[in-house]
């Protein structure tokens, strides 16, 4: 499951959606893509002129709010659809902008800890970040989490359907938050495979799409306010959507994960944690 961006606009971002499908292409399973698009120009073409095997719906820009410019609501409902009508061995939620290794569902299956649970949630973090065409340190804690692959079987799944029936989001944020919380919701374990399978994440142009931190932060916060409604309806903490990527952290944190990148990872953000802290009462008394 994912959704491309409109194509023809900025080649940076075309560049990069490039990578991340050739990476897709390149791992050693056959891929079904789940692509739910919302007008976006010149995708559909793409799909076609590439051959790529998918599952593609477009979703009408008018029919969402007005100024709205996607959801991936409508995204997760219709692949959760596609993955209930066939048989598919996992359900996988990524963005548009990772490399995602070739050999990574060959680790999950050979793994014990994997073969010995029928549903879990395999997911990497942090990623590697690639910006301004600088690669930033392996352990480098940053926000975001941009691959979750679930095993799950079809009854957990039509939990899920069920779940999200009177669940919004539109644009961006809240993506990673949802998904951690749809584990405890579906009782399932969390790895985090970021010893095995590191991703390599590159950051967008994002002016040529109209797309910058207060549209991002005004996103968020509105999805927050959906994301709050989700959780109480689903008896799940609040925590997900007020507890930052601190109380994240503590959800995917399993001793057996832990590298030395990782530790280092770990150590890194929550030393941070009075800084930001002091940073929030400051900007609350507006010094």
């Amino acid at each position: 499951m994912t959704s491309l961006r409109p194509l023809g606009k900025s080649p940076e971002n075309d560049r990069i959606q490039e990578l991340f499908i050739k990476s897709i292409l390149n791992i050693n399973k056959r891929i079904t893509f789940s692509l739910t698009q919302f007008d976006d120009d010149q995708v559909e073409e793409y799909l076609k002129n590439n051959n790529i095997n998918c599952n593609f719906i477009n979703f009408e820009k008018k029919n969402l709010p007005e100024g709205k410019k996607y959801s991936n609501k409508i995204m997760l409902e219709n692949c959760i659809n596609q993955f209930i009508e066939n048989n598919y061995n996992y359900f996988v939620y990524s963005t548009a902008d990772i490399l995602v290794p070739r050999e990574i569902f060959s680790i999950i299956d050979s793994k014990d800890y994997f073969i010995s649970h029928p549903e879990f949630c395999a997911l990497v973090y942090p990623n590697i970040l690639s910006k301004n065409g600088k690669i930033k340190s392996v352990n480098t804690p940053h926000y975001g989490i941009d691959l979750f692959i679930f095993k799950i079987n079809k009854e957990s799944a039509k939990k899920l359907k069920n779940a999200i029936k009177h669940w919004k989001q539109y644009d961006w944020g809240i993506n990673d938050n949802f998904f951690v919380s749809v584990c405890e919701l579906l009782k399932i374990p969390i790895f985090n495979i970021y010893k095995y399978a590191p991703i390599f994440k590159y950051e967008n142009d994002f002016k040529t799409i109209n797309e910058n931190r207060k549209w991002q932060i005004d996103s968020w916060r509105e999805n927050q306010v959906y994301f709050k409604e989700f959780l109480k309806k689903n008896n799940l903490s609040i925590l997900y959507a007020t507890g930052s990527y601190h109380f994240l952290l503590y959800k995917i944190f399993r001793i057996k994960d832990m590298s030395f990148n990782l530790f280092i990872a770990y150590l890194k953000f929550y030393l941070n944690t009075p800084v930001l802290v002091f940073k929030k009462i400051l900007n609350f008394f507006k010094f």
